[in-house]
């Protein structure tokens, strides 16, 4: 979506464990305040662990551990947790980070071409130690996917938007071969771009099975989870910008959609589903509302348990706007919502919110280890711990 650059969505990087060429810069990661690197990862580990999700019944002590980037200037909405290790970072000024002893030193991995022209990149999942693929979101050429092969130390453009009218703002993948982009609408119809070669080859696919778009409807780009999957098949895409917030859903990798309307408020351009998040094939979080500081945002959360065909409003809603959300791998029905004014969690499967701590996040991604990552604004990522 075309919106204080923030296109329409930037999804997930994963990537292993395995050893990367060093990069220009290796940050080592102290808490605010702290005096050195190595005195304070000594007094962090010892104090600190990965939070469980039984951790998150008794919220006084689990919180946010942050862990010190040295880019301060970059936003990271971009984000893929692989453990509780491992993590990479995608953002502004074409800035990819990782690291893999949990924060406590991050290595630059960003593409140079990425760098030289300030890409915006919001989007990025990866398949093993060294594929990984990653997508710059803007209109016409702005819009890019990027592999590599070697863990970062190079980087391939295997995809150059060439239609003007087009602006991609989401990616993601239903395995290492199968994968989807899309566009804000062209012509009327959101427009999706399809690999089945794990991102090296693209192809526009046909839009006869996608729903017409509502006037003024796009996706936002503001945390890498507007178009998600669970399993082979099944994708998501959240919308907003228009008069109702709706959720697309399609079970056959993207040729044929349909649409149902969710209660999350919309009506604005800048209201609307900001995220997604599917535990399995059938139940769905979508949190939202209104991003611009100081605006309302009730009903900013909506819950489905039959694959998106219909969404209910949460009971007890974040209290403000949410634009990243992520189940807990160890127990079905807790999920993270992160904004920027804090972090919400859930424990009954998003029927009911309540608050973990203020700070602001743009997104937030669980590994199955129990791993949980969130970043945002100025160089801002932490770890979920318990003290």
């Amino acid at each position: 979506m075309r919106l204080l650059g923030i296109g329409m969505c930037a999804a997930v990087l994963l990537v292993g464990l395995a050893a990367a060429p060093a990069p220009a810069a290796t940050f080592e990661a102290v808490g605010p305040g702290e005096p050195s690197a190595s005195s304070a990862t000594s007094a962090r580990s010892a104090t600190w662990d990965v939070a469980s999700a039984a951790d998150l019944r008794d919220p006084r002590g689990v919180g946010w551990a942050l862990k010190v980037t040295g880019k301060d200037a970059v936003r990271f909405r971009g984000l893929a947790a692989v453990n509780r290790s491992t993590a990479w970072l995608a953002g502004s000024k074409g800035t990819v980070l990782r690291t893999v002893d949990g924060g406590r030193a991050w290595r630059d991995v960003s593409p140079p071409g990425a760098v030289a022209e300030g890409l915006e990149l919001r989007d990025i999942e990866a398949f093993d130690a060294r594929r990984a693929v990653a997508l710059s979101i803007g209109e016409g050429e702005a819009s890019r996917v990027l592999r590599t092969e070697d863990g970062g130390a190079t980087w391939t453009e295997t995809f150059r938007n060439p239609d003007p009218r087009a602006f991609y703002d989401c990616l993601t993948f239903f395995d290492a071969r199968h994968g989807l982009a899309v566009s804000d609408p062209v012509d009327g119809k959101f427009r999706v771009l399809s690999t089945d070669d794990g991102g090296r080859n693209w192809r526009v696919l046909p839009d006869a099975g996608m729903p017409a778009a509502l006037p003024g409807e796009a996706g936002f780009a503001a945390s890498g989870q507007c178009l998600v999957t669970a399993g082979s098949r099944d994708v998501w895409l959240a919308t907003g910008g228009s008069t109702m917030a709706r959720v697309l859903h399609s079970a056959d990798r993207g040729r044929t959609w349909r649409v149902a309307e969710s209660p999350v408020p919309a009506g604005d351009p800048a209201r609307g589903v900001f995220a997604l998040a599917f535990r399995d094939r059938t139940t769905g979080l979508a949190v939202g509302g209104d991003y611009r500081t100081g605006e309302a945002s009730p009903r900013a959360a909506a819950v489905s348990v039959d694959g998106g065909r219909t969404w209910r409003p949460s009971a007890t809603p974040p209290p403000a706007y949410r634009s990243g959300v992520a189940w807990h791998p160890y127990l079905r029905t807790a999920a993270l919502a992160v904004g920027p004014t804090g972090t919400d969690v859930t424990l009954d499967g998003g029927r009911t919110w309540r608050p973990l701590e203020e700070g602001s996040y743009d997104t937030v991604d669980c590994a199955a280890d129990g791993g949980c990552w969130a970043s945002g604004e100025k160089g801002r990522v932490a770890r979920l711990e318990r003290r």
